[in-house]
């Protein structure tokens, strides 16, 4: 019975953080989306990469940064103890809150093959374009060992849904990497889950998402019926929580260009650790899957054939789709 009461007490004060949160979130979410209207044309394609960047990162930034918010006093290094204290953590998790995938499996790195992060909301618009472009890509070269994929799960856009749709999306994938062997079927369903067809918007236009609906991608993308039964929970939510507050505070995370420059928002994505500018592919009149190729330095052709490897290997910085170098 004490048990259920503080858990009972948890749950209010959560509710009672965001709800103190809401209202800067939406007005930031609004400024920096009324700042980012314009469309950017990549490789022919209208893609409004910018404006779905300056939504996201209107809310992450104010949860780290609001001088009125606790998180914006801590420091790095009290963000960063914080996560390593939580008790519930996921499986495969490395101490940044990273889940490191390759050819042979989870947390086995492939010698010589650079290592591509992504971090992502389930929410998020523009990670949903990056997916929905990247995935394919991304899981050939990684099931033919030319990469490895470093997937960062955050939970920070709940204020943009009607039912904390971020931390309900993310507590599914962590029930998946914690109960299922195959990172197969947690990265199938990232890009169920990010289908133009299925992922919701965020906001006004947001339609509710019932647990049902999410457990029906996990089955779908290969997960037994026994791991979907887990779901929903709210197991890893304070985990969430600290990865939301430590991970908008690394500076090597920070965009490099642009109005959000200086800060963190997603999709953020790194190769090698280092920050990969997705504004660059606009300046650079390319797609963002040859972008990436480019960065990577690995042609088109070469793409799933075991042994041809990027040619930045595993400690290279991406090249410049501007400059070549």
């Amino acid at each position: 019975m004490v048990q259920n009461t503080k858990k009972t007490e948890k749950r209010q004060s959560r509710a009672e953080r965001r709800a103190a949160q809401e209202a800067a979130e939406q007005a930031a979410a609004l400024k920096a989306a009324k700042e980012r209207k314009q469309q950017t044309i990549i490789g022919g394609i209208v893609v409004a990469i910018i404006a779905v960047l300056g939504i996201i990162a209107g809310v992450a930034i104010w949860r780290a940064t609001h001088p009125n918010n606790p998180v914006a006093q801590m420091s790095i290094d009290e963000a960063y103890t914080q996560l390593q204290q939580v008790e519930t953590k996921p499986a495969h998790i490395d101490d940044q809150g990273g889940i490191l995938i390759s050819k042979d499996g989870y947390g086995t790195a492939v010698e010589d093959a650079p290592t591509v992060s992504i971090y992502m909301d389930f929410l998020c618009p523009g990670c949903g374009s990056v997916h929905r472009e990247l995935d394919p890509t991304l899981i050939t070269m990684m099931e033919a060992g030319q990469i490895n994929l470093d997937l960062h799960f955050m939970a920070f856009m709940d204020s943009l849904s009607t039912d904390d749709y971020s931390t309900r999306a993310a507590n599914a994938a962590l029930t998946i990497v914690d109960n299922d062997d195959d990172p197969g079927h947690l990265l199938t369903f990232v890009s169920n889950m990010y289908a133009s067809d299925f992922q919701p918007q965020e906001g006004d236009a947001y339609v509710p998402v019932s647990d049902d609906q999410i457990r029906e991608q996990a089955i779908a993308a290969g997960v037994s019926e026994d791991v979907a039964d887990k779901m929903p929970t709210d197991k890893y939510t304070e985990w969430l929580d600290a990865v939301d507050t430590y991970t908008p505070k690394r500076e090597e995370l920070f965009n490099t260009s642009g109005s959000l420059k200086g800060s963190m928002s997603t999709p953020t994505l790194t190769i090698n650790g280092h920050f990969w500018d997705i504004n660059e592919l606009s300046f650079a009149d390319v797609t963002m899957k040859d972008g990436l190729l480019t960065s990577l330095g690995i042609d088109e052709g070469d793409v799933g054939k075991e042994g041809a490897m990027p040619s930045i290997g595993a400690d290279g910085e991406p090249i410049s789709v501007s400059t070549g170098q």
